[in-house]
């Protein structure tokens, strides 16, 4: 998968239809029962999508402008945010998710191309402008996942899933804490953190395996070899 901007808009559009969709269907005791997430139910993931693409919208308009726009405020705001809109109705969660993302296809519609070369201050620090779709890709796939509401790691895109593995999997080359590994996707090339000389091979779809490496799913899918349990990925962003 590119990390075009102008090229993964289009992905991000269609990402945000299928999550919609789902939010659609979402009646009030569906929005209040529990997500993947521990400690946040449907209506906190609802709510932290709808306020991540306002975080966007910030760096957009810091990257187009050069005003200095971080994200959040702050880490506090943001959390306080998305605990203050987790308790609303299905209609309002669904009516903010909407008016979010069409403020953020707005910014987005406002960039001129020099922009995308800016560089803007996320949650982490500073990022450059042109890695800011791929980022709202990863988190409404990852997120819709997390929704628990029957859309599941088999439903991602297959270059969204390569693209996603072959991302944690370099996050995890570069961390002390990851368990050394060989990573064997069906449909795709091998991949290794750390040392891969008597390390275990797991080998499945690159969808679970990514989904596996994020925290999103168990063993189911998997093989290891040798025989043995699967090694414990550090906790992902």
């Amino acid at each position: 998968m590119t990390v075009d901007p102008l090229v993964l808009v289009v992905e991000v559009d269609r990402a945000t239809d299928r999550l919609l969709d789902t939010a659609t269907r979402l009646d009030e005791p569906a929005v209040r029962g529990p997500s993947l997430l521990p400690g946040w139910s449907r209506g906190h993931v609802l709510t932290h999508l709808a306020r991540q693409a306002d975080a966007q919208v910030n760096m957009l308009t810091s990257a187009r402008t050069g005003e200095h726009l971080p994200a959040y405020r702050s880490e506090e705001a943001r959390a306080a945010d998305i605990a203050a809109g987790a308790d609303r109705s299905p209609a309002d969660l669904l009516a903010d998710l909407r008016t979010a993302t069409e403020r953020l296809t707005d910014a987005i519609e406002a960039m001129p191309p020099e922009a995308w070369a800016a560089t803007v201050t996320g949650r982490r620090g500073p990022q450059p402008a042109a890695t800011l779709m791929w980022a709202r890709l990863r988190e409404v796939e990852v997120h819709h996942v997390d929704l628990d509401a029957g859309y599941a790691p088999a439903d991602w895109p297959a270059a969204f899933a390569h693209h996603l593995l072959h991302e944690v999997v370099a996050d995890l080359g570069r961390r002390p804490d990851a368990p050394a590994m060989v990573l064997r996707p069906a449909d795709g090339r091998e991949l290794t953190v750390g040392e891969p000389e008597g390390a275990p091979t797991i080998s499945g779809p690159a969808p679970v395996l990514a989904a596996w490496l994020v925290g999103r799913s168990g063993a189911a899918g998997l093989t290891v070899t040798p025989d043995d349990a699967l090694p414990t990925p550090p906790e992902w962003i």
